[in-house]
């Protein structure tokens, strides 16, 4: 059923994927003396007082879209929990590697320059939140599954 708790946790999952599009990863970052804002689309840089794409991030882009779609999916695979379990860990494998990929290209697009903490953007803790509600999904999916067993047990 829809109204199912890991039903809500896969939709916040997604919605907090969904938000890398919005929060930046990494911001007011200097490269070459002038202040730019990485995000998963791109690195975007003050010209004349408005944000100017120079470098867009097509292939993160696409992945991310991806990525965020997964919760949305397997929330609609209810009637079959053992393959939404299955899912669920599957797309916190795949967010592990989102995330290291995703830290590497900020690495790569600020070069040498170390970032703080008022430089790094809420963008590059969003994945770790879906994670833990992937978690928390699967979980409730595992006891939904233990609950029916049960049931079958009494009939």
């Amino acid at each position: 059923m829809l109204q199912r708790i890991q039903s809500i946790y896969l939709l916040f999952a997604s919605l907090v994927l969904f938000a890398l599009f919005f929060f930046p990863l990494a911001h007011n970052v200097y490269v070459s003396g002038k202040p730019v804002t990485i995000m998963v689309t791109g690195i975007f840089q003050d010209v004349n007082g408005a944000q100017q794409n120079t470098e867009s991030f097509t292939a993160l882009t696409a992945i991310t879209a991806i990525a965020a779609l997964i919760p949305l999916v397997i929330i609609f695979l209810y009637k079959n929990r053992k393959q939404q379990i299955a899912i669920c860990y599957s797309a916190i494998l795949v967010l592990i590697g989102y995330s290291f990929w995703m830290a590497q290209t900020v690495k790569k697009a600020v070069g040498g320059i170390q970032l703080d903490t008022h430089t790094m953007g809420i963008g590059l803790f969003l994945t770790s939140i879906s994670i833990v509600l992937l978690i928390l999904a699967a979980k409730s999916i595992q006891r939904d599954e233990k609950l029916v067993k049960s049931a079958d047990r009494l009939r």
